[in-house]
């Protein structure tokens, strides 16, 4: 769990894209911006954010797992992923190594960083 993530990014409008469009089937849009090269995204009415921002640092590797209400909605971050030129890094399913219900999905973003959704929520 967390407040907010801020990292930086080497190219903004493609990440800014990415994250839009990755996140957009999990319910989170873009909130704030700051011109000229920062955004932060979040749910509607929500309490954690990820924030992104241009530098010209290369950022070691990271890893963001977002929430997931339900299955439908991994797979779809995974679909949106891919359109908006993420690269596969796991498609969505059973992770049982993790536990008997961890469903996620994973992909690689602009910036090399893994990126995943989960739902922990048993299948009904």
């Amino acid at each position: 769990m967390f407040d907010h993530v801020k990292f930086g990014v080497s190219d903004y409008a493609a990440s800014r894209s990415f994250f839009v469009r990755a996140l957009e089937p999990l319910g989170v849009t873009d909130v704030r911006e700051w011109p000229p090269d920062g955004v932060e995204l979040s749910q509607p009415k929500g309490t954690v954010s990820l924030c992104l921002y241009e530098t010209k640092e290369k950022p070691a590797h990271l890893h963001l797992a977002f929430v997931a209400a339900s299955r439908q909605q991994v797979q779809a971050f995974y679909l949106a992923a891919l359109e908006a030129g993420g690269k596969d890094n796991g498609p969505p399913g059973l992770r049982p190594r993790y536990h008997a219900s961890y469903y996620a999905a994973f992909v690689i973003g602009p910036d090399g960083h893994n990126i995943e959704a989960v739902c922990h929520v048993p299948e009904a």
